[in-house]
């Protein structure tokens, strides 16, 4: 028992350390049951990301499917370079190459929202600030020294930190700041549908498997009452 309790007494701070500094992060309230938000996410993330950040888990027929886009229209609106419905959505940037620009490959965004969550990306879309010891003279609040730029900015503006740690209103940004702040949350939204596109159905039918366990659970208790009938 000693040992045990030895052991337990170094394993916590390990885990304490692992765990890391908890981040102050915006909570993006997303609805997965918004298409309309959904599209609007799609198509951010096609117009101001796609460029660097594949979705290679993901084809752009099931997309178009899931978010109620005909394939007509999907190919009008957000197949721009000849690609066939039935593909994933990448795109032609040598990872090579893109190492030697930013540091490191741009990740690929399938998955993003089940690894940073939600919040994290809502939250990292609207805290850059002016950083000029940063090679792309911008740094990010939620994400210490990032390698990429702020792609956005001509949508959000320009922001600035000041003495005591905040950061400033956004300045000359072609959108308002509630008007960034739903482009963040719409572009959010669809990458949390892309990292798991069928939870809406998971989460629905979840209710049905624990109705019937509850059914189950009351039949079973009948026939156990049943059996030891005799017993007592």
């Amino acid at each position: 028992m000693k040992k045990f309790i030895i052991a337990l007494l170094a394993v916590v701070p390990m885990l304490a350390v692992a765990a890391g500094p908890k981040l102050d992060l915006d909570s993006a309230n997303n609805d997965l049951s918004d298409k309309a938000s959904l599209k609007r996410g799609f198509e951010a993330y096609i117009n101001n990301c796609l460029g660097c950040h594949e979705l290679q888990y993901q084809r752009y027929n099931r997309t178009f499917a899931d978010l109620g886009i005909s394939d007509e229209e999907g190919k009008a609106k957000f197949m721009y370079t000849g690609e066939k419905v039935g593909d994933h959505i990448t795109n032609t940037m040598p990872a090579k190459e893109a190492a030697n620009w930013f540091g490191t490959a741009p990740p690929d965004l399938t998955l993003i929202a089940r690894l940073k969550s939600p919040d994290f990306i809502y939250t990292y879309l609207r805290s850059f600030y002016v950083d000029e010891n940063r090679p792309f003279g911008v740094n990010n609040t939620v994400f210490k020294d990032v390698g990429m730029p702020h792609v956005l900015q001509n949508l959000q503006g320009v922001r600035t930190m000041g003495e005591d740690g905040k950061l400033s209103a956004p300045k000359g940004g072609s959108m308002s700041e509630a008007e960034y702040d739903a482009f963040a949350r719409d572009l959010t939204n669809f990458l949390e549908y892309t990292g798991e596109p069928n939870k809406l159905e998971r989460q629905a039918l979840g209710y049905w498997v624990i109705a019937f366990l509850f059914i189950l659970l009351f039949v079973t208790y009948l026939l156990k009452k049943e059996y030891w009938r005799d017993v007592h």
